[in-house]
C-alpha cells in the first residue's frame, strides 16, 4: 500500500490536493481511500473538532489529545487493509505544532518514531496571510486556531518538525502544487 499525508496550516490547501491526487490514482484503477482528521465518523474525530471550535487551554488539549486518537484510529483501520492501494491523510504527525514549545518537538520526535512515515509527505508551507485570505473565502465556522497570531506561531513552530517531510510552497497556484505532489508520488511509485 501506497501510504501519502499531506499536511500544513489551515488554509493552504490539503483538500484541493488531496482530491487531486486521489482523482489521478482512481484514474489509474487504484483503491483509494482519504482520512481527513478530524474525521467525523468517529468519536475521536468529533470531539477534537468540537474542541477545535470552542477557546481555552483545555480545548487546545483536547482537540489535539483526540486528534492525535483519530489519526491512531485511522491507522489501525486502514493501515494494513490489503484491499487498499493508496491511502491519503490530511493532517497527521504535525498536528503536535499546536503544542507548547519544546513539548512539541517532544512528542513530534516520539509520534514520528512510533507511527509510520513514508516518502510521501507533504508539508503544504503557506504564508499566514494567504492562510487567512483563503479561511476568509470559506464558508465555515472559525476554529481555534484560525487567527494571524496563531498561524504565525504554528508556521515558525512548523519549521522544527518538517525536516523529514517535503516541503512544498502553498502560495504558489493549484496546478504547480499538485504537479509537485504528483511527480514525487509518481516517482516513489517505480
Amino acid at each position: 500500500m501506497k501510504f501519502i499525508v499531506i499536511d500544513g496550516l489551515d488554509g493552504c490547501g490539503k483538500d484541493t490536493q488531496i482530491n487531486l491526487l486521489a482523482d489521478m490514482y482512481k484514474s489509474k484503477g487504484k483503491n483509494v481511500v482519504v482520512r481527513s482528521h478530524p474525521c467525523d465518523d468517529n468519536r475521536y474525530g468529533k470531539k477534537s473538532k468540537a474542541a477545535l471550535l470552542k477557546t481555552g487551554k483545555v480545548n487546545h488539549i483536547i482537540a489535539t489529545v483526540y486528534f492525535g486518537l483519530d489519526a491512531i484510529r485511522s491507522l489501525r483501520k486502514y493501515y494494513h487493509d490489503n484491499s487498499i492501494d493508496v491511502l491519503i491523510f490530511s493532517r497527521y504527525t504535525l498536528a503536535v505544532i499546536y503544542l507548547p514549545n519544546v513539548v512539541n518537538v517532544i512528542v513530534y520526535k516520539l509520534v514520528s518514531f512510533i507511527l509510520p512515515k513514508s516518502d510521501c509527505m507533504f508539508f503544504l508551507d503557506v504564508s499566514p496571510e494567504e492562510s487567512l485570505r483563503r479561511i476568509s473565502s470559506r464558508n465555515e465556522e472559525t476554529e481555534m486556531f484560525e487567527n494571524m497570531e496563531s498561524l504565525i506561531k504554528a508556521r515558525q513552530k512548523s519549521k522544527k518538525v518538517t525536516y523529514e517531510w517535503n516541503v512544498i510552497s502553498a502560495d504558489d497556484t493549484i496546478e504547480n502544487i499538485s504537479s509537485q505532489i504528483k511527480a514525487k508520488c509518481l516517482k516513489s511509485d517505480s
